[in-house]
């Protein structure tokens, strides 16, 4: 039954532990105050709780839940409110979902420590836990297309996905057989943790072994759960998912449910922001000490109009020997697989893409501020390298306004 659109009531059933079902809830609550007269049941709810009894009594118009056991996918299904999926890995079959995407979240945690001229690469994962096993496969994936055959790590014991807490805690049994995994792999090496839990586990391990964080093992995981990542040591580097976004997406979905309207996706996944760089991935695994010379220069200076020559100079400056530009050329490609004015390009991108993610700032402000003189030049040279505008890129990557 659908209650008139004066008011509707919903159930969040949404977990408040972790900072991926807080964005969730975040955004969940501005779609609540800007576009929908909503009353909203929401009590404190864990992963893995079953659903509350009130649940099938009528109360709800609509509930937005993370699902994350069979037997709530059934009891859902048979009360047949309107309800949306967040969390999910894969698709729930007729519950329509809005979850994270994947495919670039992985994506962006293999460029992060490619870029950082690393060539050994392992993922570290929980067996049998749906997000995890798919990133895992994303992960082999997209490293095989670049030639590279990766080291994987998920642990004993196999759970089904109503474990999953249960999965996540029990590993820390297991920290010696994950210290003699890492000490085995070849060095220096990057390393994809599926989630901050994961990661916080690995530096553990690291420490325990002995092992050189980030000097020989780069360490980035998923979620960006600020105190967790904090709380590591060293801080650990992270990809940054739209969370509350999702949450945004989900409650626009579940309006349109409850007014009758058949959903305009069934399985919609959001893009994550980018890369939270910490202590854990700061590192830099070139051979070549004039390259990393070069790159730490760069990283430094490309917001501040720097060229080719300026590197030059630098790298020449007093007693040091001289270096040509074919040379310092060859020794990036070499080294990088990119020429020294690509670094500073690529350096400079990501900063505008930070900008416009974490700022309100107009574009002639950013330009300014990345060391481009024209508006109308940052605009083209982002477009050229993204494929859009940057209007199109903060449009996606933040809350609708």
């Amino acid at each position: 039954m659908i209650r008139p659109r004066s008011l509707r009531t919903v159930a969040l059933l949404v977990e408040t532990s972790r900072a991926y079902g807080r964005g969730i809830l975040r955004g969940i609550a501005r779609y609540a105050r800007t576009q929908g007269r909503w009353s909203i049941l929401f009590q404190d709810w864990q992963l893995e709780d079953p659903l509350p009894s009130w649940l099938g009594k009528g109360r709800c118009d609509g509930v937005i839940a993370h699902i994350t056991t069979a037997a709530s996918l059934r009891t859902l299904r048979r009360l047949g409110i309107p309800t949306i999926g967040v969390g999910q890995a894969r698709p729930a079959g007729d519950i329509v979902t809005v979850n994270n995407d994947n495919r670039l979240t992985v994506q962006l945690a293999v460029d992060h420590l490619r870029e950082r001229g690393l060539r050994h690469f392992a993922y570290c994962g929980f067996a049998g836990v749906d997000y995890s096993v798919q990133r895992r496969d994303y992960f082999v994936s997209y490293l095989n297309t670049h030639h590279y055959r990766p080291r994987i790590y998920e642990g004993k014991a196999k759970y089904g996905m109503s474990k999953l807490r249960r999965r996540e805690s029990a590993e820390l049994l297991y920290e010696r057989e994950l210290a003699s995994w890492l000490v085995g792999l070849p060095k220096p090496a990057g390393l994809l943790a599926c989630n901050d839990i994961r990661g916080r586990q690995v530096l553990n391990a690291c420490r325990v072994r002995g092992i050189a964080v980030p000097d020989q093992l780069a360490v980035i995981g998923v979620d960006n759960d600020e105190l967790l990542c904090q709380l590591a040591d060293p801080p650990l580097s992270s990809v940054i998912l739209a969370t509350e976004r999702i949450g945004y997406e989900a409650a626009a979905l579940l309006e349109s449910l409850m007014s009758g309207h058949p959903p305009s996706a069934r399985d919609l996944c959001i893009e994550p922001v980018g890369v939270a760089t910490r202590l854990s991935s700061d590192v830099l695994a070139v051979q070549d000490q004039r390259v990393a010379e070069a790159c730490r220069f760069i990283r430094q200076h490309a917001c501040e109009g720097i060229s080719v020559e300026d590197i030059l100079d630098r790298l020449c400056a007093g007693d040091a020997p001289v270096v040509s530009r074919s040379t310092l050329e060859h020794r990036f490609r070499e080294n990088l697989g990119r020429s020294p004015k690509e670094e500073i390009l690529r350096v400079r991108l990501g900063r505008i893409q930070q900008l416009l993610v974490d700022t309100d700032w107009p574009l002639f402000k950013i330009a300014a501020h990345v060391g481009i003189d024209h508006v109308q030049y940052l605009s083209a040279f982002f477009k050229a390298k993204m494929g859009q505008t940057p209007g199109e890129f903060r449009k996606r990557r933040r809350l609708h306004p």
